[in-house]
């Protein structure tokens, strides 16, 4: 049994996704951001860094799991499936789950903050991280073109980039043009694991300015 921590977030969907794919039985213990649960003394004791998404594996004496990539990694390797064995089959995989780690979700996160959250708008700050994300967005349709997935076969790869790009409308990023990304990001929505992943934990219903000003309070 798996105890899995989160919030209705990109990098929380990840988990979530990857655990319906999988089939693993889990147990959703939601953290409320606005009220900092992630910063309570209980949850630094599974994440010392203080975010969601973590799992515990109560199969394996309690064994603590944080950092969203890692997570993914660890539970393709337990369960032997969306990650391939052969080396340069997982290496291509892993290459790019790292450049949705290291490129999409640092650089759409960016886009939110400045476009959605910060008190004062700063037009440069918008602009470079919305071209940036526009940018690996391109790298993401040219990768695409001729391919159903990132790398092969379905994959932890797909689950994670997925799982920011879908979002692009929020980060105020443009898709136009980018045909085999759109194509790619309907084929992992219309997957019943990801519609059910995707709706772990319920996401309260309030307005996008209401939820622009919630997490206002977790930034400044």
């Amino acid at each position: 049994m798996i105890d899995l921590y989160t919030s209705p977030t990109p990098n929380g969907w990840k988990v979530s996704i990857a655990l319906e794919e999988l089939g693993l039985p889990y147990t959703v213990h939601p953290i409320d951001l606005m009220a900092n649960e992630q910063k309570r003394p209980e949850f630094l004791a599974i994440n010392p860094n203080g975010r969601i998404p973590a799992i515990v594996d109560r199969e394996l004496d309690d064994f603590p799991v944080f950092e969203s990539g890692a997570i993914l990694i660890y539970l393709a390797e337990k369960t032997g499936k969306l990650l391939p064995a052969d080396v340069k089959g997982r290496s291509t995989v892993i290459q790019w789950l790292m450049f949705q780690m290291g490129g999409v979700g640092p650089m759409m996160g960016q886009a939110n903050v400045f476009a959605r959250y910060a008190p004062e708008k700063i037009p440069w700050a918008i602009e470079r991280y919305q071209r940036e994300g526009r940018r690996l967005l391109e790298v993401l349709d040219g990768r695409l073109r001729g391919r159903d997935y990132l790398a092969g076969d379905y994959s932890i790869a797909d689950i994670a980039n997925w799982s920011w790009t879908h979002t692009h409308a929020w980060s105020g990023i443009d898709v136009t043009g980018l045909d085999a990304l759109a194509a790619w990001s309907d084929r992992i929505a219309a997957r019943p694991a990801v519609q059910r992943g995707k709706a772990i934990p319920a996401r309260p219903a309030i307005s996008a300015e209401e939820a622009a000003k919630e997490a206002r309070k977790i930034l400044v």
